[in-house]
């Protein structure tokens, strides 16, 4: 996933791995090709839950409920602009006037990607959650901020960066993914881990 809508995380350096998709299988999970067209927020940071949340599910290949519990676990993103916290908001992958959300979304403003998918082999992509968030996530690029003049985008899962393109990382259960866009040489914490909530 590349540029397109919502696959967008910071702008400036690299990371690996997975597939995509809500219940299909991983032969089938949404390519780049299938998100052309696909603009993508290219705001600067923060970046609110869109307006129009079921039209961004669909572009990441998703679609709203109902919820399952054959897949059930958490990942925990953190994004660092300038060395700062971005926030992930509320409600990405949900439908406020409605209740209803997708596969993958979040409830609050913890950094925590909820998935509950009713089918046990489903696969996503941290792609797939910037789609449907409407940010723009490339190799270099996240939202409105592309790496260049100094600025890098790196990608880290558990604490060890990672190289390729960001958004084609897979979500696993209890990874701590990071996102950190800034000057090249900046030494910006990166946590390795996350206290997950009991349960969680």
């Amino acid at each position: 996933m590349a540029g397109l809508l919502g696959i967008g995380v910071i702008a400036a350096v690299v990371i690996s791995s997975g597939s995509a998709a809500t219940t299909t299988p991983a032969t089938q999970l949404p390519t780049t090709a299938a998100l052309a067209g696909a603009a993508g927020l290219t705001a600067k940071p923060p970046w609110g839950a869109p307006d129009s949340p079921e039209r961004y599910i669909k572009a990441a290949g998703l679609s709203v409920g109902p919820m399952g519990t054959a897949a059930h676990f958490h990942v925990h993103l953190d994004i660092f602009v300038d060395g700062l916290p971005t926030p992930v908001p509320a409600n990405v992958g949900v439908v406020p006037a409605t209740g209803g959300m997708s596969a993958l979304h979040t409830h609050d403003a913890t950094g925590i990607l909820h998935i509950e998918a009713p089918e046990k082999d489903s696969r996503f992509t941290l792609g797939q959650f910037f789609d449907e968030w409407n940010v723009r996530l490339t190799s270099n690029a996240i939202g409105g901020l592309t790496a260049g003049s100094g600025n890098t985008l790196r990608a880290f899962v558990n604490g060890k960066q990672v190289t390729g393109d960001p958004a084609d990382i897979e979500l696993l259960a209890h990874q701590q993914i990071a996102l950190v866009f800034g000057p090249s040489d900046a030494n910006t914490p990166v946590p390795g881990t996350y206290n997950f909530p009991f349960g969680d």
